[in-house]
């Protein structure tokens, strides 16, 4: 099982909103076939292992681990589930339950019905933790919401009106890592304005992540590099709905300003963001209750005066200097759970 989910997270940045998925199929104690779900709309983690399976034959006396319940609805690949009964594999292992409605214990059901044999619940907590973002988005309707920032020694995170690197170059090579990782990427309009960032992934190798800024009145111009067209970025804001290549203008209208830019991007099934504002940005989540998990760099500089880093309380789940900054991450324990 913890192959599989080694397997699953392989397809971390590629397959939202879709769960991460692995499979490995054992024979005799020994590994046969193995997989993961690689790309949104392309065949899943159990497909791909009993592909790459060289005797079919040995299929019926195998055990397949799945860290998620197999699928048992047709989307844009078959299920999942009627694989397996065709094949008729002997047993099937899973972690937990898909929370999608479509499927829900539906897998498992005809699994068994089918014959085979279910042994369910292994490595659980673990593996609720490597599907959060899904299990948020599937039972939230939000999508989820990663805060980022690095703060100095006396934590402070910013001085007015001037760009200023907080954390090392290794810290921010992460940060592009994390980029990677995930659907979406948000700032404020004063952290647009006053950096004038590009918010794309040039310290690591992988996709670029959909651009977001939250431009309320529209005040910011348009030579800024968020509008240079080279990525998707929607700019939320209250006064208009456009559209022009790769920029969307959002008008969200109502008081809970972030609870419908969330929505909104949930329709537009994007299942994970990373919020890299400042002070300001960061504290609407914060105080609206809408942040899953938080990963502050902490630098061993000191700013005296400046801007305050937000002031949050969670959960911590690690915490790691192995960039040469301590890297605190912490959920929501309202909103995530852990075991």
């Amino acid at each position: 099982m913890r192959r599989a989910m080694e397997l699953a997270g392989l397809g971390l940045g590629s397959v939202s909103p879709n769960p991460l998925v692995g499979c490995v199929i054992v024979h005799n104690e020994r590994i046969i076939g193995e997989g993961w779900h690689k790309k949104f709309g392309e065949p899943h983690a159990e497909v791909n292992a009993v592909s790459s399976v060289v005797d079919a034959t040995h299929l019926p006396a195998s055990t397949v681990y799945v860290n998620l319940e197999p699928c048992a609805h047709f989307g844009k690949t078959p299920p999942c589930a009627d694989l397996l009964i065709e094949k008729k594999v002997r047993r099937v292992v899973i972690s937990g339950r898909d929370p999608n409605p479509l499927v829900a214990g539906k897998g498992i059901e005809r699994m068994r019905t089918a014959g085979i044999e279910i042994v369910e619940g292994v490595l659980g907590r673990e593996g609720h933790w490597l599907n959060r973002r899904f299990f948020v988005w599937m039972e939230q309707n939000i999508p989820y919401v990663i805060l980022k920032w690095a703060e100095s020694a006396d934590r402070k995170m910013a001085i007015p009106s001037k760009q200023l690197w907080i954390s090392n170059a290794h810290s921010r090579q992460r940060v592009h890592q994390w980029r990677t990782q995930e659907d979406a990427v948000l700032v404020g309009s004063r952290t647009a304005e006053t950096d004038n960032p590009r918010l794309n992934v040039r310290d690591w190798t992988g996709k670029n992540p959909v651009r977001i800024v939250i431009d309320p009145s529209m005040r910011l111009h348009d030579s800024l590099r968020l509008f240079d067209g080279s990525q998707l970025t929607l700019r939320y804001n209250k006064t208009i709905s456009e559209s022009q290549p790769n920029i969307e203008k959002v008008n969200v209208g109502g008081e809970d300003l972030i609870h419908s830019i969330l929505k909104d991007l949930y329709n537009r099934k994007i299942g994970s963001i990373i919020v890299e504002g400042g002070a300001e940005t960061l504290a609407r989540f914060i105080n609206a209750g809408y942040w899953h998990e938080a990963r502050v760099f902490q630098s061993g500089k000191t700013l005296g005066d400046g801007v305050a880093a937000p002031g949050i309380s969670g959960k911590v789940v690690s915490e790691d200097d192995s960039t040469g900054d301590l890297l605190t991450v912490m959920i929501n324990p309202q909103l995530v759970k852990t075991g």
